[in-house]
């Protein structure tokens, strides 16, 4: 064999080698980058932009309530001309406190409470004009009308579940560290951005419960809502939901 071609063997075998230890350290390194990625922690996620500065409440409190009849026709499809929903799973907004309606509209608009629908209408309405709307439903009555077709109050369908709701809105459980409901939506008490629920439909209320439950609604400051959701029964869902849609929740004519 001559020099030359004993050379041409030697050059091919380091290639290949030198190829070899290339791949060996490619997929060292991809099985490093996917041990990183299983043992890293999840992203955080913001439930909410809205921050309870002194900023933002001053731009609710100047919400018109004028303005915000005219912007309302855009809403009255769903939710009633007079702020009470002909459709059971729709909310109710008469009487909505304003800085609960603010939030929901911004937690709508950027995308931190998902609807196909709601998000698309929050998009169109600025901070200001949200303030108006917030305004104009903050001030509309809860007492019956007989003009309007609202579904609420609507009966419920096994009055045996109402002690269970009465102690789960009055009491809480606090072996399983619940708080009472009224201490939050009233009206004990009155939590920023948690809105009264002595007006609510109760098929609204049961689905909002359902979603904080299974993570699909997680626009909740602080995470309470999912934390207390995700402890209570499928059962004491639909009776608290239940109780507050057929007019008995504390609160109706407190606001």
């Amino acid at each position: 064999m001559s020099h030359a071609s004993q050379a041409a063997r030697v050059r091919t075998g380091v290639r290949l080698l030198g190829t070899l230890l290339l791949l060996l350290a490619t997929t060292l390194l991809l099985s490093d980058s996917s041990a990183l990625k299983e043992n890293a922690e999840p992203p955080v996620r913001i439930p909410s932009n809205v921050a309870w500065t002194g900023e933002t409440l001053a731009t609710i409190s100047k919400g018109d309530a004028f303005r915000g009849l005219l912007l309302a026709r855009r809403c009255n499809h769903c939710h009633g001309e007079e702020g009470f929903s002909a459709v059971p799973g729709f909310p109710n907004l008469a009487g909505e406190d304003r800085l609960s309606f603010w939030k929901q509209m911004q937690d709508f608009r950027f995308g931190k409470r998902t609807s196909p629908v709601m998000q698309g209408i929050a998009e169109g309405f600025s901070a200001r004009a949200a303030a108006d709307l917030a305004a104009y439903f903050a001030m509309l009555p809860t007492a019956s009308d007989a003009q309007d077709n609202r579904v609420f109050p609507h009966a419920m369908t096994d009055p045996s579940r109402a002690s269970m709701a009465i102690r789960l809105i009055v009491f809480g459980d606090g072996q399983r560290g619940i708080p009472p409901c009224q201490s939050c939506h009233g009206p004990v008490s009155y939590v920023k951005g948690a809105p009264p629920l002595g007006a609510q439909n109760g098929e609204y209320l049961e689905q909002q419960l359902e979603h904080f439950s299974n993570g699909n609604r997680a626009n909740d400051i602080n995470v309470r809502m999912r934390s207390i959701a995700r402890q209570l029964t499928a059962e004491e869902k639909t009776a608290v939901s239940e109780y507050y849609g057929a007019g008995l929740g504390p609160g109706v004519t407190s606001r």
